[in-house]
């Protein structure tokens, strides 16, 4: 069994502490909005895909459904379907009208499968971050199993980009230990950059944690995700209307501007589901905020990429 370094996984608890580091984003902003839209339709769990069973998670049975071994699930399938088919254009209009760059959590498989959604996003100045090949858990894989969907995930990203980008950022969802060393193996061996990685929920600021496999003192930004603000949450009846979605949304951006006010500004990011947030009755929820946080003139709306960037120039790694 390979084994893998596990330094990139230490824990600080102290981060920043009380007088975290000022971001500084371009023009003064005094607080980084990033919209994420995990693009899963096509890429979920499905019998008709090779997987054992269909997906169980994020649809609008709730969370009773239990999935049978070997047997196709149309119902489930067809509300997948409609997140690619409808609801992605209604988000993507929404985003277009108000001018703002988004992040795409991009299962490779569903590029794969309408790759229509691949060119709109590189072509209207939208980042690609990879969100797997698969949308399914990777905790039940073996390291040669996770490696070759990581491997498909990246030729999915080039053969349905018009320019043949690779992301520079991860976001698994559902990792693994090894899924960091394994994608820094896999790049490395390809020569692509990996900038950053997403699967972290502790700071509202990027940060650095070793590289696996990397050169000496070589890093890699830790991009934290505000799984607070998820449209899931709906799912998991954590949020009990869209009006308490939006609102919470909008108290998150709120207490992150206050706070860069004050001279320490940092970002949020807001999750979206096109088949969950793009339904007509939640799509509301999603209208609302985008109209809050774009009445103020202090606001930089930016992709993943954009801030980890800024971050590396701004507050370059030490070794």
């Amino acid at each position: 069994m390979a084994q893998f370094d596990d330094a990139w996984m230490k824990r600080d608890l102290y981060g920043y502490g009380p007088d975290r580091p000022d971001a500084k984003w371009p023009k003064g902003a005094k607080i980084a909005v990033n919209f994420v839209l995990n693009h899963e339709e096509g890429g979920e769990r499905s019998v008709e895909d090779g997987d054992e069973h269909a997906e169980t998670v994020l649809h609008e049975f709730g969370s009773q459904l239990t999935a049978e071994l070997g047997k196709r699930d149309p119902a489930t399938e067809s509300q997948f379907d409609y997140g690619s088919r409808a609801a992605i254009w209604r988000i993507m209009k929404l985003f277009k009208k108000h001018d703002i760059p988004i992040t795409f959590y991009a299962v490779g498989r569903a590029f794969e499968r309408n790759p229509a959604v691949a060119k709109y996003a590189e072509e209207n100045g939208h980042e690609v971050a990879s969100h797997c090949y698969k949308w399914k858990p990777y905790t039940g894989t073996t390291a040669e199993e996770e490696e070759e969907y990581i491997r498909k995930a990246v030729n999915a990203y080039k053969t349905t980009s018009p320019s043949g980008k690779v992301p520079v950022g991860w976001f698994y969802g559902r990792p693994s230990d090894r899924s960091l060393p394994l994608v820094a193996k896999v790049y490395k061996e390809l020569g692509h950059e990996l900038l950053y990685w997403a699967d972290t929920y502790a700071d509202d600021l990027p940060y650095y944690t070793v590289m696996p496999g990397g050169k000496e003192g070589e890093s890699i930004v830790m991009m934290p995700y505000s799984l607070d603000c998820n449209d899931f949450k709906f799912w998991q009846g954590q949020m009990g209307s869209d009006d308490a979605f939006a609102q919470h949304c909008i108290n998150a951006f709120t207490t992150i501007r206050d706070e860069g006010l004050e001279g320490k500004s940092a970002y949020i990011t807001v999750a979206l589901h096109s088949r969950w947030i793009g339904r007509p009755g939640r799509f509301q929820a999603l209208k609302r905020m985008v109209e809050h946080f774009s009445s103020f003139d202090d606001v930089w709306f930016a992709t993943r990429e954009q801030i980890a960037r800024h971050w590396v120039e701004t507050y370059p790694p030490k070794a």
